[in-house]
């Protein structure tokens, strides 16, 4: 059974009632001085604590997503972020392909492509960075519907944070469903979802820099993945097209996506969002003494140093709760003084560093997004 399954869950929260029942049930049995006694009152005592601290990890985990599974958990993932030969791309079904579909949750029971959509899940091979990522594509319900057999689309990359799972984007921030149902009441566009995390080289923290010796994350987000979703999908090919969206580090990488390759991204939203890359055992070296790409990675320095980009920007946060606050109403001042970048934000009055949070702001932004994207 695997870290995310319901069972695994139920079966965690079984055993703890159960050692906390016999607890109670054995403690009057075990009230003796000697050293067996104590011994079981102590083993007692620990188990059930254990459970319990257990089962609130595992749920946590399903609520928030932070691991896919036990290999994940331990670091011990080794099937992502491979480092893969070129010349095995050279098949007909290109640097994407599709593993497997899913049905979007949506209300009234509804299960047609062409009626709700679709999510599939795809495996991607960067051809000019070799990185290997899965990922999930929400396809709008128009996308198969023949009067738009011939309509191109905007699209959008949606990061998680890290460590993160693409899964959490579909299953817990619900990006599938809301863009349904903001399409369907008129609030946004139609528009293809690219969901993945940016964590490429698991267990490391790239930061969605272009590392010295690889891994090129940035010129993956950049370059390959746009060319590999164009190649395979109905993406519109006009400039403006393209969008991003992130929470946490995942905020932070789309913002730096925006600002360095606004010729790709007309759009970068990033959800309680840093503005500097950090360096630390997740991390590693990320420069390898590299002041350029140290400095470039630090939107701080890139606004005052480089022209002023041609994109908009959308940045959350909350006066209670968040720890960027200050940070975001500092960027949001900084960005206001160049004339060629656009500025945005959503500030709740409190909301903490986790998905509820997100999930208030997402309608709001993917309706902003839509808004800044070009025509398919």
């Amino acid at each position: 059974m695997g870290l995310t399954s319901n069972k695994v869950l139920a079966l965690a929260f079984a055993c703890a009632v159960l050692l906390f029942v016999g607890t109670v049930w054995l403690w009057p049995r075990l009230a003796r001085r000697n050293w067996r006694a104590v011994s079981g009152r102590v083993g007692l005592l620990l188990a059930t604590q254990l459970v319990l601290f257990v089962s609130v990890g595992l749920g946590a985990n399903q609520a928030f997503g932070f691991y896919a599974s036990w290999s994940d958990l331990f670091g011990r993932e080794t099937d992502q972020g491979v480092v893969v030969d070129h010349t095995a791309l050279r098949g007909a079904g290109g640097p994407l392909h599709v593993v497997g579909t899913r049905r979007v949750d949506a209300p009234g029971g509804a299960s047609l492509p062409s009626s709700v959509g679709q999510v599939q899940r795809v495996d991607i091979v960067g051809r000019t960075t070799h990185i290997a990522s899965p990922a999930y594509v929400y396809l709008p319900p128009e996308y198969f519907q023949p009067r738009y057999r011939t309509r191109t689309f905007p699209a959008t990359v949606v990061l998680t944070g890290y460590p993160g799972t693409a899964q959490a984007l579909v299953d817990k921030l619900n990006y599938p469903r809301t863009a349904l149902q903001l399409a369907k009441d008129g609030r946004m566009r139609p528009m293809i979802l690219v969901m993945l995390r940016p964590t490429v080289a698991p267990p490391r923290d790239t930061e969605c820099v272009d590392v010295p010796g690889g891994p090129h994350t940035e010129s993956f987000f950049a370059k390959d993945l746009p060319d590999a979703v164009t190649a395979h999908y109905r993406v519109s090919k006009k400039p403006g097209s393209w969008g991003i969206v992130g929470d946490s580090t995942g905020g932070y990488c789309a913002l730096k996506l925006a600002m360095h390759h606004p010729g790709v991204y007309a759009a970068g939203a990033g959800l309680s969002p840093y503005y500097k890359a950090p360096t630390d055992p997740t991390t590693g070296d990320l420069f390898q003494g590299d002041e350029t790409l140290r400095n470039e990675a630090n939107l701080w320095w890139y606004l005052k140093h480089r022209p002023a980009p041609d994109t908009s920007l959308l940045v959350t946060s909350s006066k209670a709760g968040e720890h960027n606050y200050k940070d975001t109403l500092k960027f949001i001042d900084r960005v206001r003084s160049n004339n060629s970048t656009r500025i945005a934000s959503i500030i709740l009055d409190s909301g903490g560093h986790n998905f509820n949070t997100w999930r208030r702001e997402i309608p709001a932004t993917l309706e902003w997004l839509s808004g800044r994207l070009g025509n398919g």
